[in-house]
């Protein structure tokens, strides 16, 4: 099997959820002790969130530590987080090994299930910048996107709560998709944040749960293991 390395600590809760997964996955496919061989680079999220230079100063955080998994001998190399994703292509670059996109899993699974009109949540930067929902578009998805209120009451959820696994505000979170499949008829809603998993699971809502933490992550497995 191919080694799998993870740049994670964006934030740490969801590389946890990133490793919960690895088990349950690899147990589901190998039984009980078989996995493929995985490295976690855990990135300092202060300096990552608060970067003085925005995006070009955190790419070259991710850059170094995706150099840093490949000298290690990870195989294939990915993003343990949605709105990183923003800079994939300019890490894609600055290494051999190939890198795993959490939208590429994502769309493939999206046209496996058969779900065409979805409610994308996420942080701000994810519902708003056009690298995710375009991605989407191409693969011809209809996405919606809350509200500007709803924008900001999700973003700070989750760095507010969600990042320190405090669910307080999961009910928010259930009325607002409930709100959008009932008014807008969305069959489905992308947690394009893999901290939202956290609050919402498949059952929760009325609609099919995209969990793209889980959905990256058995991407991973299934190429790690080439079956």
């Amino acid at each position: 099997m191919k080694r799998i390395g993870i740049i994670g600590g964006t934030t740490p809760e969801s590389t946890c959820y990133y490793y919960q997964n690895y088990i349950r996955i690899g147990r589901e496919k190998f039984g009980s002790f078989n996995f493929p061989e995985l490295i976690v680079y855990s990135i300092n999220f202060e300096e990552f969130k608060n970067n003085p230079r925005g995006w070009e100063g955190r790419a070259e955080m991710l850059i170094k530590a995706a150099k840093a998994l490949e000298k290690a001998g990870a195989e294939i190399i990915s993003l343990s987080a949605n709105t990183p994703h923003i800079v994939f292509p300019e890490i894609q670059k600055a290494i051999k090994v190939p890198m795993v996109s959490i939208i590429d899993a994502l769309i493939e699974e999206m046209k496996r299930r058969g779900v065409r009109k979805v409610l994308l949540l996420g942080t701000k930067t994810t519902m708003t910048a056009d690298f995710y929902r375009n991605a989407l578009r191409e693969a011809g998805f209809e996405v919606m996107t809350p509200g500007e209120d709803e924008m900001d009451e999700v973003n700070r959820i989750i760095f507010e709560e969600l990042a320190f696994e405090n669910l307080e505000s999961e009910p928010y979170l259930v009325d607002l998709i409930e709100r959008y499949a009932r008014e807008k008829g969305i069959e489905g809603v992308i947690l394009g944040c893999t901290e939202l998993p956290l609050a919402i699971k498949p059952g929760d809502v009325s609609v099919e749960v995209f969990d793209t933490a889980a959905i990256h992550m058995r991407k991973l497995i299934e190429l790690a293991s080439d079956f």
